[in-house]
């Protein structure tokens, strides 16, 4: 995990103007959230089972996460990769079982090593630059 250095954090927007906003960059809610937290992502680079992420985490302080109307904050983003097992599942009795339902594996590495780490952050950082200032 690599945590960047940006004005993100602390910056408040609505709920659904930030989900609008942040999807035009690529970015969507990631499957974790609560309804007092959650965070975006958005994929920088996929190849063999390996996924980096920017994410975006944030809380929320009026309202609740299903509600667009929600105030939230944002927390120091960071980026992240994770490693998932791109095998057949040795208990799937079925090619649906094996195809579809093992999208939903669990990483074999949340927070897997990340190579060229100068690069990462720097182009995160970027990225979260030029997100700021279309906000």
């Amino acid at each position: 995990m690599l945590f960047l250095e940006t004005d993100m954090e602390g910056k408040q927007l609505f709920y659904g103007e930030a989900k609008r906003n942040l999807k035009k960059w690529g970015f969507c809610i990631g499957g974790g959230w609560e309804y007092d937290r959650g965070f975006f992502d958005g994929i920088m680079d996929r190849e063999s089972g390996e996924t980096i992420y920017l994410r975006m985490p944030f809380h929320v302080i009026i309202g609740q996460l299903d509600q667009d109307n929600a105030l939230i904050e944002f927390e120091q983003p960071y980026v992240i990769k994770h490693v998932v097992h791109l095998g057949l599942e040795k208990d799937g009795s079925t090619l649906l079982t094996t195809v579809w339902l093992g999208q939903f594996q669990k990483p074999l590495d949340f927070d897997g090593y990340i190579q060229d780490k100068s690069k990462w952050v720097e182009f995160s950082e970027e990225a979260i630059g030029d997100i700021l200032n279309d906000l």
